[in-house]
């Protein structure tokens, strides 16, 4: 059996893990980053001889560079559609954040478009993935076709398939979709070992959740419960970025006449490229300040206006962004109450508050927390890494490689089904403990009535359709007989990864209706299928394009570089054959670079660096052979541990 990895897929940034030598370990990126952000971008590339262009998708830290040039072609913060239909209010105020098209997709869910080209947000979700699952492969040297996949804990039904179907597309078989607090809950008590109450404050990049769990720990086992959860998929460090750009944008048009409105669609198309620049340096200046008193927010050039270039320069000192996001940071608060009145716990309950999310680096996010709770949160963990890290560890229980520890989740919102008036039967409460079953029996409320409908949704609201519609079927031939009379025994069962099965079934006749139920808009097997074979179809043509970028941006690393070398001691006291070959490599170099011959470019960004080890070992030979010898300076060998280092096969 290969290895389970844990990914935490998150909004802005995402990480791997495995679970190995008895601790869980983050895998680096292929640019040596323990995290990935969630980017994903459709890059065109004009071929300079032929006048051809060709497209291919880049991810993570490439596709987030290149956003300020390419703002309509660059998707971010996708997570926050997945699953969503496209007349959901939250996808409204998606829009007014996202530089690219939200379109209804056919299936009436949210699709982004990019250039002419509709896709699922789950195709751009499995795009991350892929990048991740690959990276992972490449430093283990065996397939990962495993995974545990984390979600906000508040992520409805529809949203947790959407994400296991982002897997599939992947080339992933989803072993366990589980709550990001529970896993961070999970990676800290595996950590620590030590039992109590604690409360995981998650505030990431685009989701808010709370859970509460009770940690038992001992020498016969682990027990880890989570006792309620509550949320807000819709809050997290994009809201403030958005807060931020604003205040900017206002003060931009007050100083310089210009008329720029985020909420205006026309508007955003004319000044995509500017939106970014301001969204970049909104999100810059909010890093800065949680650590330091003042940022400089400096936009030379950002566009024409009538009375010329626009430059723009501001000091935002943290008081003033923390006066700006406050509203923010409070709404986090009643879901804390709520889940702890879920919970049936008091704040004197709770032995520890741990901070899982990048926001929550914010000082201001901190000091709100410790001024609830009344005391100091925990802040020994690392908010990027823990979750992944802790999807890893369910990963290895699965895989029996972690004995002796129970995980118990729960569900976060209500499943229930319509009955008579629209009423919501609310079935399976939330923040029940899954696996969980309910069964009851219902009777009809019509006279003769040959059939019912069970139309099954998710929700917390009394009126039924305003619930989540996650299924529904009919049970056909049901036997004459007076209103109430005719019994239907109805069984909701929610298994370990939080699959919900339907069974209805007429005890008289014993006939019988079951449904696994499915996202409803959500994608159809065939639409998976299909998506997955065309990412196995292009993994090829991607690898080659991702070799074709690195061994690039290598060479022109090199061939820049070999100017400095060239006025160095080293170089000059060289013997004029490496000299010589030196040269020539330099020049075959730049041959291959301005053909773009991949394979060249690796033979010959190898055979320079080769070139300069023995220029490096002859220099340091000299100076060890004289009598009184200088100190000397740097040697290629020595410079290289201060600069990127050209691997010997190109990283994709």
């Amino acid at each position: 059996m290969g290895k389970i990895v844990g990914i935490d897929l998150g909004t802005t940034k995402s990480a791997i893990a495995i679970y190995e030598n008895d601790q869980p370990k983050i895998y680096q990126n292929t640019k040596g980053k323990r995290t990935t952000p969630s980017y994903v971008a459709l890059k065109k590339t004009k071929d300079k001889k032929s006048g051809e262009v060709s497209q291919e998708w880049i991810v993570g830290e490439t596709a987030k560079n290149q956003a300020i040039v390419n703002p309509l072609s660059t998707l971010y913060g996708v997570k926050r559609l997945i699953g969503r239909r496209f007349d959901d209010p939250e996808v409204k105020k998606m829009e007014a954040l996202a530089s690219y098209k939200i379109v209804p997709g056919p299936n009436g869910d949210a699709w982004v478009e990019v250039d002419g080209q509709k896709m699922a947000p789950v195709e751009i979700s499995a795009k991350v993935l892929r990048e991740l699952k690959e990276a992972v492969e490449k430093q283990i040297g065996e397939p990962v076709t495993e995974a545990v996949i984390t979600v906000p804990a508040y992520f409805n039904d529809a949203q947790r398939k959407a994400t296991k179907d982002a897997g599939k597309i992947a080339g992933l078989d989803v072993k366990r979709i589980i709550n990001e607090p529970t896993a961070a809950a999970l990676a800290y008590g595996m950590d620590k070992q030590k039992s109590g109450k604690i409360a995981v404050y998650d505030l990431g990049g685009g989701t808010f959740d709370v859970s509460i769990l009770d940690l038992s720990m001992d020498k016969e086992g682990s027990m880890i419960r989570v006792l309620a959860t509550n949320g807000d998929t819709f809050l997290g460090g994009e809201n403030f970025d958005e807060r931020i750009s604003e205040f900017l944008i206002a003060k931009i048009n007050e100083e310089h006449g210009t008329d720029i409105d985020i909420h205006d669609k026309a508007s955003k198309a004319a000044n995509a490229t500017v939106l970014q620049r301001i969204r970049e340096a909104a999100e810059k200046a909010k890093i800065e300040l949680s650590s330091q008193d003042v940022a400089e927010i400096s936009l030379p050039f950002l566009m024409q206006s009538a009375e010329g270039p626009v430059n723009f320069t501001y000091n935002m000192s943290r008081k003033e962004l923390e006066g700006l996001v406050q509203d923010l940071i409070d709404k986090t608060l009643p879901p804390f109450q709520k889940s702890l009145a879920d919970a049936g716990l008091k704040l004197s309950d709770i032995d520890d508050v741990i901070l899982v999310g990048a926001q929550t680096r914010m000082p201001k996010v901190v000091e709100t927390v410790k001024n609830f709770y009344g005391k100091e949160p925990r802040r020994d963990v690392t908010p990027d890494e823990i979750v992944a890290m802790g999807a890893s560890v369910q990963a290895a229980i699965l895989q029996g490689n972690v004995e002796d520890v129970l995980l118990l989740d729960v569900i976060p919102l209500s499943i229930g089904i319509r009955t008579a008036g629209d009423v919501m039967f609310k079935a399976i409460p939330r923040n029940s403990t899954i696996p969980t079953e309910f069964k009851d029996t219902f009777s009809t409320n019509q006279d003769n009535q040959p059939n019912v409908d069970i139309r099954v949704y998710q929700g917390e609201r009394d009126v039924a359709s305003q619930n989540k519609l996650l299924g529904n079927f009919t049970l056909d031939g049901l036997p004459p007989g007076k209103a109430g009379t005719v019994e239907v025994e109805l069984t909701l069962a929610i298994d370990a990864d939080g699959v919900l099965n339907v069974e209805a079934k007429n005890a008289k006749t014993g006939r019988a209706q079951k449904i696994t139920v499915k996202a409803n808009g959500g994608l159809s097997e065939q639409e998976v299928a299909r998506m997955l074979k065309d990412a196995e179809a292009n993994a090829e043509k991607d690898r080659i394009f991702r070799e074709s970028v690195t061994a690039l941006a290598n060479a022109d690393f090199e061939l820049k570089d070999a100017s400095r070398h060239k006025e160095q001691d080293y170089y000059k006291q060289a013997p004029e054959e490496l000299k010589q070959q030196f040269e020539e490599t330099v020049k075959d170099l730049t041959t291959a670079r301005d053909k773009r011959d991949v394979q060249q470019i690796i033979e010959k960004t190898e055979k320079l660096k080769n070139v300069l080890t023995s220029i490096g070992e002859a220099f340091a030979g000299a100076s060890t052979a004289s009598e009184t010898p200088a100190a000397p300076e740097a040697t290629p060998a020595a410079a290289a541990e201060d600069k990127p280092k050209t691997p010997k096969a190109p990283t994709p």
